[in-house]
C-alpha cells in the first residue's frame, strides 16, 4: 500500500466537537513503514550528496571506517551504550 492509498484510507469522527482521523493498526503500521522508508531515502540522498561533494573521497565526506563502526569507538565518544551481538546472545 502506498502513502497516498494509506491517507485515502483514514476515516474522519468528531468527537466531543473534535475531529479525528482514524485508521486501522494495518494502514497505521502500512504508514510508519513508508514513512520510514521515505526519511531511509532522503538520508541516502544527503549521503551520496556529501560524497559527491567531497569528490568521492568518503573521509572527507565524513564517512566512517568500518573498523570504526564495528567497535563502537564512534558511539562511546558520544556516550552512547555499544550494542553489539554478544549483548543478544
Amino acid at each position: 500500500m502506498t502513502g497516498t492509498e494509506i491517507l485515502q484510507s483514514v476515516q474522519f469522527v468528531t468527537v466531543k466537537g473534535k475531529r479525528l482521523a482514524v485508521l486501522s493498526a494495518e494502514d497505521w503500521e502500512a504508514m510508519i513503514e513508508w514513512l520510514e522508508s521515505v526519511e531511509d531515502i532522503q538520508t541516502a540522498q544527503q549521503a551520496y550528496a556529501q560524497l559527491k561533494a567531497a569528490d568521492g573521497d568518503r573521509k572527507k565526506a565524513g564517512w566512517l571506517e568500518w573498523s570504526e563502526v564495528e567497535k563502537g569507538s564512534f558511539v562511546q565518544a558520544a556516550g552512547l551504550p555499544v550494542v553489539t551481538s554478544a549483548n543478544f546472545g
